[in-house]
């Protein structure tokens, strides 16, 4: 099998999962145990594509000043600080970490 050939077969399963949601029942999805479900799963998954993204190098992990911002950025929220300050703030913090060398 070619890569062409997974892609597409990926690419077709993709889509019969995603027509397969559209006739799952209404009363399934409003379920409060499904909701719940749905929400808690769009955190873990958003939480760990940050991890990965911020400390994930290849097989390795790095600390480095991506590190920081994001503790930064962390700290700001739970102050509930705006968003566009948080973003400037983390920025600043990766930008002035690694302008002193680190990372």
């Amino acid at each position: 099998m070619t890569l062409w050939q997974i892609i597409l077969l990926a690419s077709v399963l993709v889509l019969g999962i995603k027509v397969l949601g559209y006739l799952v029942p209404p009363r399934v999805l409003e379920a409060p145990r499904a909701a719940r479900t749905a929400e808690l799963t769009t955190v873990a998954l958003l939480s760990a594509l940050v991890v990965v993204q911020t400390v994930g190098d290849g097989q390795g992990v790095v600390v480095d000043a991506r590190l920081a911002a994001l503790g930064v950025a962390a700290a700001l929220f739970a102050l509930r600080v705006p968003f566009i300050l948080v973003i400037v703030a983390a920025a600043a913090t990766a930008a002035g970490l690694r302008a002193l060398g680190w990372g």
